[in-house]
């Protein structure tokens, strides 16, 4: 459809959708200062055809690219000052994915109102962030990638869409693990109780996929083969926040899904370097101080928790009865080719990534298995419907090579790496001890009846995200006292199993 075949707007409707919009960012009200400024044109016309096309169809999403995937080197001054310009644009996402939910009589009226009412606006409001974050790196002396505004187009995800990010490739081995391959996608519809998934076809019966683990690679003659279990509990406490102070300092709800927290019980958006020493933990060993945390996992089956009308719960998505693992195992292992380092003070580490449905698999690091298949079977794109007597495991394998200096970076991806094929560190890095998380969970299995799942069970995302099991992630941050990170590595490297 040609553009000047489209129906436009009027002003006051423009202007009442930016309204709802601003009114559905809470405190971030601010970002909507430049809202009408001109738009870069890549933004406004770029895959307009598409989009117009895709509308025509019921569209269950609004996603945007990852802006932090584009970026390369912050200056430390000003990093945590883009991590809240970046969070800024997750809200912005988040509240237009808010309002497209709301939206089902106004895309049965006007195959138009998604491009012309929502995309387009969120599209000038990501521009004036988008204009910004170069500035400011340039002028703290930094080096600003060229292209940014190219990532202020936005896609209509419509029904039966099975991903939007880029090439999918749930292959390839991590840290010596198995290979992954889930398979599987979206059939159509949408599903889940809060209509943003999962789906049935995002559910598969473990017992029917063929076994994908490849065996293990020999340790080399000078491998680190010893391992150190810390035992930090199940969260039975109930520590849970929809903030994450790596990737969103200073910024409440910037997670936009609701964690769970072992290890350092002070850990939120407003928690760094200068107090997360002060918090208590729930390690038994008192010196391990270590933030361990991740996405929780959910069964939709009607339950309203506290969290049901609240940002990061109910008002983004995430709904239904929260889980409690039965079991948390928490384990540090070696190198297979050689000795490790300890681990920097603070270091932060996430694995795997909570937006998948829009990147693509290329940082996907999710496991999904039952107890009894584990060594036979791991999922990244489907979760397992698990047997009777089985339970649903998570496990995940963090990033085992360090830079040497840094314990962030302004992706928060680049200054740890996985090792290679082979099991080493490349680029000059350095092996530390591999934090190696699994839980485990009793799940009743979900039904599916004609086409259709009944009582899903799905970890928390982004809305537009559509609670993918690809997007299960596992955040970490390094925060010891006695010298437990040397007495870490000393234990792996001697070959010793210590708890």
């Amino acid at each position: 459809m040609k553009r000047n075949a489209r129906k436009r707007r009027t002003p006051l409707a423009v202007k009442a959708v930016a309204a709802s919009a601003a009114l559905a960012l809470g405190g971030g009200g601010l970002l909507w200062a430049n809202f009408y400024a001109s738009a870069h044109e890549s933004a406004n016309q770029a895959g307009t055809g598409n989009r117009t096309k895709a509308a025509s169809n019921r569209i269950v999403a609004i996603t945007c690219p990852d802006v932090r995937q584009r970026l390369g080197t912050v200056p430390p001054a000003i990093q945590g000052e883009i991590d809240r310009e970046l969070a800024g644009l997750d809200r912005q996402t988040t509240a237009f994915n808010q309002r497209l939910a709301a939206a089902g009589e106004e895309q049965a009226k006007d195959p138009e109102f998604i491009e012309n009412s929502l995309i387009q606006l969120l599209q000038r409001s990501r521009t004036t962030v988008l204009q910004r974050i170069p500035v400011k790196i340039t002028q703290a002396g930094g080096t600003a990638p060229g292209d940014l505004l190219d990532l202020a187009r936005c896609t209509a995800v419509p029904a039966g869409q099975k991903d939007t990010g880029g090439q999918q490739d749930s292959g390839g081995q991590k840290d010596g693990g198995g290979q992954q391959d889930g398979g599987g996608g979206q059939k159509g519809g949408l599903g889940g109780q809060a209509g943003n998934g999962p789906t049935a076809a995002d559910f598969v019966d473990i017992t029917k996929v063929r076994p994908n683990i490849r065996a293990k690679a020999a340790d080399g003659r000078n491998a680190s083969t010893g391992t150190f279990t810390t035992r930090c509990g199940v969260n039975a406490n109930k520590l849970r926040n929809s903030d994450n102070v790596i990737v969103a300092p200073g910024v409440t709800n910037g997670a936009h899904h609701t964690h769970d927290y072992v290890g350092n019980q002070k850990i939120d958006a407003f928690s760094d370097n200068g107090n997360f020493l002060q918090g208590t933990t729930s390690c038994r060993n008192k010196n391990d101080k270590s933030s361990y945390y991740w996405p929780v996992l959910r069964v939709q089956d009607g339950t309203q928790e506290a969290d049901h009308d609240k940002l990061g719960g109910g008002k983004e998505g995430n709904v239904g009865r929260i889980l409690t693992p039965k079991q948390v195992e928490i384990k540090y292992v070696g190198n297979r080719n050689g000795k490790v380092v300890p681990m920097p003070q603070f270091l932060r580490i996430i694995t795997g990534d909570a937006k998948t449905t829009t990147n693509g698999l290329a940082n996907a690091n999710a496991n999904w298995s039952c107890t009894g298949f584990e060594d036979r079977v791991q999922l990244t794109e489907q979760y397992p419907v698990c047997p009777r007597g089985s339970n649903v495991v998570r496990t995940f394998a963090f990033q085992s090579c360090w830079d040497g200096a840094n314990v962030d970076s302004a992706n928060h991806r680049s200054h740890v790496a996985f090792t290679d094929r082979n099991g080493d560190c490349a680029n000059g890095f350095k092996a530390i001890p591999q934090l190696t998380m699994r839980l485990v969970y009793k799940v009743a299995p979900p039904a599916i009846v004609n086409g259709q799942v009944k009582n899903p069970y799905a970890v928390d995302g982004f809305p537009e995200q559509l609670h993918k099991p690809a997007t299960d992630h596992d955040d970490f941050i390094s925060i010891t006292t006695g010298n437990l990170a040397r007495k870490i590595a000393d234990c792996v490297n001697r070959g010793r199993n210590c708890a």
